[in-house]
């Protein structure tokens, strides 16, 4: 029996990622009406914080329905750990100047942040919470190592991945392949391990 979850995101990279690990036996539907329901403030400093405030908010507006909310961002560790959960707001909260989508105001805010470093270490995060009718019912994680690279390589993905390279990857974060991309990912990690917990 395939098992419907409804996901608090319109960002197609996300969903994209989350349905290539849920795989056949669960049916992951962008929550219907999403765009028109006032986004909650994400003011903890957890990942997990976050993730727990989005997934109670949203699932209100489904009755019955489990609602499932990430946040994810990237960890630098000459950054003293940032952009962390500020990632998607990383260049407007230090007033970087440059032009572009966010994104690339944030790759580019990242790359003058690094420059002259050589110790590149750092790490995608993912907290996945589970809630229904406001209740949380499980929460997964998911880490994936690697580095931080001194140009952009690849056109795949979205926000920091082509300067993120995965360890043991063969390229970076927007250069590999689904399959790849389905072992690596570090939401697709954080749903492998928020799946078993909710027994579906």
């Amino acid at each position: 029996m395939t098992r419907r979850l409804l996901v608090a995101s319109t960002n197609k990279g996300k969903l994209r990622d989350f349905a290539i690990a849920a795989g056949a036996d669960v049916n992951l539907v962008p929550l219907p009406g999403l765009e028109g329901i006032a986004a909650p403030d994400e003011d903890e400093d957890t990942f997990v914080g976050n993730a727990r405030i989005k997934a109670t908010y949203y699932s209100r507006f489904a009755p019955g329905e489990i609602v499932i909310a990430d946040d994810s961002g990237l960890e630098v560790d000459a950054l003293d750990g940032a952009p962390g959960v500020r990632s998607a707001r990383y260049a407007d909260d230090i007033k970087f100047v440059g032009e572009g989508s966010a994104d690339v105001r944030n790759n580019a805010c990242l790359m003058a942040a690094l420059v002259g470093v050589e110790a590149r270490a750092g790490r995608y995060r993912c907290a996945l919470v589970a809630a229904r009718d406001g209740v949380v019912l499980a929460v997964g994680d998911g880490t994936v190592e690697g580095r931080i690279l001194v140009a952009a390589q690849g056109y795949g993905g979205f926000g920091y991945d082509p300067y993120f390279l995965p360890e043991g990857a063969t390229g970076s974060m927007a250069e590999i392949d689904s399959t790849e991309r389905l072992l690596l990912s570090h939401r697709g990690r954080a749903l492998r391990d928020l799946l078993p917990k909710l027994m579906l």
